[in-house]
């Protein structure tokens, strides 16, 4: 009954968890494998309770593929070190035979859901691939600093992706990636409308902040839902052939790696920073500085309340 139970609850939007069901799924069997050896090995001075702890042991190591908190928890449970050698042995055992066949409960889930999650360590064929051979053919979507909203919307509809880079021309018409736009400010932006303009051109750089009549919070993602939709925005005719200068709410400093850089170290920086997409650039070829551990070293001043960064000489 729990085994069918669980299988009907998992992977639904409702707070019923695995792992009590996961306990009383491998007590049960672990039980029943204890009262066949009893029946049948009565000389034997054997407790069909040790049978049942270590079945809920092996289901949990077996489906979740955890260890050592596993280990802990069982004998929190029992409050007897003597099991602790078996239980080790059984998550160890449970764990091994499921690596052999298939990924873990939680890690398949993540997998149907399609969600990227990242292994703790890289592939081995990554170490002779660079960032530039990763992106492959794919075409980069774009936004120009001042974008059309009809352009904005075609953009969000035919796709996505959650950022895309915004670029601008120099008087020399080289073209420079100024920052990144995220999916959900841009559907701020179109809801809203108190950003839009008729000129395509830039706004006053001098503005700053003060330019921005929105509150910060409003490009807070909401925590108990997905947010707003495209599908969810209405716009005019008049409101699509409208501008807006995205100067004023993009990511000015986007993390960026170059062209030839190991997608080893590429897939290390998306583990340890938790990121979502990177920008690849081709390989700078001009050094404005460095900077080295010294130079993050902030030290107080006595005489004044005002934090200066150490200068160092490299």
């Amino acid at each position: 009954m729990f085994y069918t139970l669980a299988v009907i609850t998992f992977g639904t939007a409702v707070p019923a968890g695995q792992f009590v069901p996961g306990i009383m799924i491998g007590s049960t069997y672990g039980r029943l494998v204890g009262i066949f050896t009893v029946n049948h090995y009565k000389k034997l001075n054997i407790e069909e309770g040790t049978y049942a702890l270590l079945g809920a042991a092996s289901f949990l190591g077996g489906s979740m593929r955890m260890t050592v908190s596993l280990c802990v928890i069982m004998v929190e449970i029992t409050n007897n070190l003597k099991l602790l050698p078996l239980i080790m042995l059984v998550l160890l055992i449970s764990k091994a035979v499921g690596d052999a066949f298939n990924e873990g409960l939680y890690e398949e889930q993540a997998r149907l859901r399609g969600i990227p999650l990242l292994e703790s360590r890289p592939k081995y064929e990554m170490r002779k691939m660079t960032a530039k051979e990763a992106c492959g053919n794919q075409k980069v979507l774009s936004l120009p600093r001042v974008v059309k909203v009809a352009d904005v919307v075609s953009i969000l509809q035919s796709n996505k992706h959650n950022g895309f880079p915004v670029i601008d021309h120099t008087r020399n018409g080289e073209t420079l990636v100024i920052g990144l736009m995220l999916r959900s400010h841009l559907l701020v932006l179109l809801q809203s409308k108190i950003d839009f303009q008729h000129s395509p051109l830039p706004c006053d750089p001098r503005g700053g902040s003060e330019g921005i009549l929105h509150n910060f919070s409003e490009f807070a993602k909401p925590v108990s839902s997905k947010g707003i939709s495209i599908n969810d925005i209405h716009l005019s005719s008049d409101d699509l052939e409208m501008y807006i200068d995205l100067a004023l709410f993009l990511n000015p400093s986007p993390y960026v790696v170059p062209e030839d850089m190991s997608l080893t170290k590429v897939y290390n920086i998306f583990r340890q920073l938790g990121l979502r997409h990177i920008f690849v650039v081709p390989r700078a070829s001009r050094v404005i500085g460095v900077i080295t551990r010294k130079d993050l070293l902030i030290e107080e001043e006595t005489d004044s309340t005002t934090m200066e960064l150490q200068s160092t000489s490299v």
